[in-house]
């Protein structure tokens, strides 16, 4: 019996990220996942013209500080009309918020990290800049979700976006077992290599658009075999291969099947994808209006294909 992963989810305590928090309970409650609810007081904030100000008494205001975000999130636990009756267990930290949140991720072995996409202080760009690359980096093996709405139902709609690596088997199990009575939208999008040039070296139209239909060709038999290796059935997704920009591609196709979570990797099957796939994930945790999911390439030496 595969126990459910443990899902730490990271708060600031305000009213937006109130919404990662909720989901992460969602989630608790429908996989039955043991649940950590974190929150890191930034001290740097307490600057030397401040500390000057409080006559040397910092480390007083601290305590109160300390003392007031936990019992804020102990209440935010307890709350009966968020808490779907799943036990959290509650933590507040002194630290640097993206070392102390990549370090208790690690600590617990958590399978999933939940994030509001808007906050009052570290995390009011959390996802959305370098903030993500830098967290994103440190959580090498870790499915990091951002949530960017308020949870009002389980997850209806998944988007996941394809590039054949065995992250994107990770990623459609992984959707599975998030969300499993979803709808499940496989998509990849792509630009066929030096499709721009061959125009330039003289190649005709019609050699250059049958080159294009035989790559969409071609991915869509290779995203049915991966379909196959994640479990599913042909009844249990769509399949849409598209010829164009990849960052572009995954927002419209958000709005085209009404997604409520869209699902990327954080790299490829070689260096110019990597490179690619990196600027998409980004583009699509600025870009997208509904919740991501971030997921990582295995750990090495393991499999995902059966």
């Amino acid at each position: 019996m595969t126990t459910a992963p443990k899902i730490l989810v990271a708060t600031d305590l305000s009213a937006p990220a109130r919404h990662a928090v909720e989901r992460a309970f969602d989630l608790a409650a429908s996989g039955g996942g043991e649940l950590h609810i974190l929150n890191v007081m930034a001290f740097d904030i307490l600057d030397a013209s401040l500390r000057e100000m409080l006559f040397g008494a910092s480390a007083r205001v601290k305590t109160a500080l300390l003392d007031d975000a936990r019992g804020r999130l102990r209440a935010l636990a307890d709350d009966p009309a968020i808490n779907r009756g799943v036990a959290a267990q509650t933590r507040v930290i002194e630290g640097n918020p993206l070392a102390v949140i990549a370090a208790e991720a690690s600590a617990l072995d958590a399978g999933l990290l939940v994030l509001g996409a808007r906050g009052e202080s570290f995390l009011r760009h959390t996802l959305l800049g370098s903030t993500a690359q830098r967290l994103l980096r440190k959580l090498v093996h870790r499915p990091v979700l951002v949530v960017k709405q308020p949870p009002r139902a389980v997850y209806r709609n998944v988007l996941i976006a394809v590039d054949f690596s065995p992250v994107s088997v990770n990623a459609v199990r992984t959707a599975c077992r998030l969300a499993p009575h979803a709808g499940i939208t496989l998509l990849h999008a792509f630009e066929p290599p030096y499709e721009g040039k061959l125009a330039f070296a003289g190649v005709d139209e019609q050699t250059i658009r049958q080159y294009v239909t035989n790559g969409c060709e071609s991915r869509r038999k290779q995203l049915h075999v991966l379909a196959a290796a994640a479990g599913l059935s042909p009844s249990d997704y769509h399949a849409r291969v598209i010829h164009g920009d990849p960052s572009q591609q995954v927002i419209a196709m958000e709005q085209e099947v009404d997604a409520d979570l869209i699902i990327v990797g954080k790299h490829g099957t070689h260096a110019a994808e990597e490179l690619l796939l990196g600027s998409v994930t980004k583009h699509v945790l600025a870009e997208s209006q509904c919740d991501v999911l971030v997921i990582a390439d295995p750990r090495p030496g393991e499999s995902e294909l059966p």
